[in-house]
């Protein structure tokens, strides 16, 4: 009596920018843990190897602001299978200042990190998506995928937050125009914008290292964790092929705007 094998899948690949730390990280866990395999990105090559060891993944460091960095990655992404999905979540906020007393580098670093480097990193993994949607089985197929983490910042602004809205703004724009221009392929761009997310270095790093003002950001209500936002990339990337998240809001519930939030005992 003879018996046939079932053919097992290959596990779909997926490449994950800001990876050292926060949500990065999160994801790189959460996604492992749904079979994944996962290619972790950031510049600090120490975590990266930390969190390979713990999760699986692959570390590759990265800097999303050098255009031979991210050549180097699809290079390597390329000779070793491919990709079929990429979470743009490296980021970061500079400063809080009023507009007229702005910082003009703060201001450039965070549109080079927010936008251009989404940019720059969507570029060169496109031509990959498609390669692995093809592959796939075309507009019917399991296709790929597309994640652009931007905020709440991109969806309204707020005093001393226009540097970061604008970039965030051109981050959503960025997403939201290259959903439009792919219309008709296999490739789902989905953007999950995060309201107040309490991680271990995002307000520390905006608060130029300042810890106590960057705990009152926190104080008096539940923020979210870095787990929660990659609960909801995870879900995004696990739908039936056939469904595109375009954009999924997530803020704590004590939060209803941006500058707006129900604190207890503040």
């Amino acid at each position: 009596m003879s018996t046939t094998s079932t053919p097992t899948a290959t596990p779909r690949r997926v490449l994950v920018t800001g990876a050292s730390s926060g949500i990065g990280a999160a994801t790189v866990r959460r996604l492992r843990t749904e079979g994944f395999d996962v290619v972790a990105a950031a510049r600090r090559a120490d975590r990266l190897e930390a969190l390979a060891a713990e999760t699986g993944a692959e570390a590759f460091p990265l800097d999303v602001t050098d255009d031979d960095a991210v050549a180097g990655l699809v290079e390597h992404l390329t000779a070793t299978g491919g990709l079929d999905g990429v979470v743009n979540n490296a980021g970061g906020a500079f400063g809080l200042d009023r507009v007229e007393d702005a910082d003009l580098d703060q201001w450039r670093q965070m549109y080079e990190l927010n936008v251009l480097g989404t940019l720059r990193v969507t570029k060169a993994v496109l031509p990959l998506l498609r390669t692995s949607a093809e592959r796939g089985g075309g507009a019917h197929g399991p296709g790929a995928d597309l994640v652009v983490v931007t905020s709440t910042a991109a969806h309204g602004a707020y005093e001393g937050g226009a540097g970061y809205t604008a970039a965030k703004h051109g981050e959503r724009m960025l997403s939201t125009t290259l959903r439009w221009e792919l219309a008709g392929e296999p490739v789902r761009v989905v953007e999950i914008a995060p309201g107040a997310v309490a991680t271990e270095e995002f307000s520390l790093v905006r608060f130029d290292g300042d810890a106590e003002k960057a705990a009152a950001v926190y104080e008096g209500y539940q923020p979210l964790v870095a787990d929660d936002v990659a609960d909801a990339i995870g879900y995004a990337l696990t739908r039936p092929p056939h469904v595109n998240l375009d954009l999924m809001v997530i803020r704590p519930r004590a939060q209803v705007h941006n500058s707006k939030i129900a604190r207890t005992g503040v």
